[in-house]
């Protein structure tokens, strides 16, 4: 599939000195949805600041749609949809116009049909004459997504898009994103719910210290890093592991009265069976034995533990 956006060793160092992006480069297939995940600081939204246009590259080059997004910045802007974290709307206008307006500050002619849709699909044609004051947080941020999708983009970045906002609007939105990669739009989400990145992803990216440390595809990514561990409840605590059972390379934990396996659960042979019979073997009574699957958070967070 054909990339959408092009990121070739991008820096980005700000005038105090502190370098943001260092060396990035990555390719954005169109109609995809890439999760970028990160720790505050990391870069996400220096990056995404620097494909839409809004802050200027000290190095590298990012192309969108096959355009300079420095040098074509028009042409590049009007394939962009932003939802930003910071809710910066005009509080004494009203809602209908917020949006309307915003299709026209990217060159598009006027689509009453359009931004109705868009409002409605947000559970925002109700407020429509409402003033931007008079809604709540998590309707401002609806608002936001709504100015975001007015000139029908080919690329919708969505930062921190449900940072703080309510169950519906979390569900509402996720449809939105559902339906608009059915129509070929790249989707480019930056979250701490790393939940809704597992869920509705098909890349992940993760990016520390200004550098990607990898971008794969979510199953392909749960299957190489991700972990199952057999969990082995003893009925009375043991003191160390014994010498019989060391090859497993078990680990004790819980004051001893719990004993953990790591295994590949995608391998031909786990190994649990002829661990069951060690253990019985050496007259170790079990009390109880569950499974745990790693997540896309445990990986996350070991990538970045391991490489801070």
């Amino acid at each position: 599939m054909a990339s959408i956006v092009s990121v070739s060793n991008l820096s980005k160092t700000y005038g105090s000195g502190f370098q943001a992006l260092k060396d990035v480069s990555l390719e954005i297939e169109e109609g995809e949805i890439l999760a970028l995940l990160g720790p505050n600081g990391a870069g996400k939204t220096t990056l995404i600041s620097i494909i839409c246009g809004i802050v200027n590259p000290s190095e590298g080059q990012v192309l969108v749609g096959g355009h300079d997004v420095v040098k074509d910045f028009r042409a590049t802007r009007s394939m962009i949809g932003l939802v930003p974290q910071e809710l910066t709307t005009d509080q004494f206008e009203t809602v209908w116009n917020t949006v309307s307006f915003s299709r026209g500050l990217h060159g598009k002619k006027a689509n009453p049909g359009h931004i109705e849709k868009v409002l409605k699909d947000l559970s925002l044609y109700d407020k429509k004459d409402n003033m931007m004051r008079e809604l709540s947080g998590g309707m401002k941020r609806r608002v936001l997504i709504a100015k975001a999708l007015s000139h029908e983009p080919r690329v919708l970045f969505l930062d921190e898009p449900t940072a703080g906002v309510d169950v519906n609007l979390r569900k509402d939105m996720w449809q939105v994103v559902e339906k608009l990669r059915e129509t070929g739009v790249t989707i480019i989400l930056t979250t701490h719910y790393i939940e809704e990145a597992e869920e509705i992803a098909d890349r992940v990216g993760v990016i520390n210290g200004g550098k990607i440390l990898l971008i794969e595809e979510k199953a392909a990514l749960m299957k190489k890093l991700g972990r199952k561990q057999l969990r082995i409840d003893l009925s009375e605590p043991l003191a160390a592991i014994p010498e019989a059972l060391s090859s497993y390379r078990l680990t004790l934990d819980d004051e001893g009265r719990c004993l953990i396996y790591d295994y590949d659960a995608s391998g031909e042979r786990t190994g649990i069976t002829t661990l069951l019979t060690a253990l019985a073997e050496t007259g170790i009574r079990l009390k109880d034995i569950s499974t745990h699957q790693s997540s896309l958070e445990d990986i996350f967070v070991e990538l970045v533990g391991a490489r801070a």
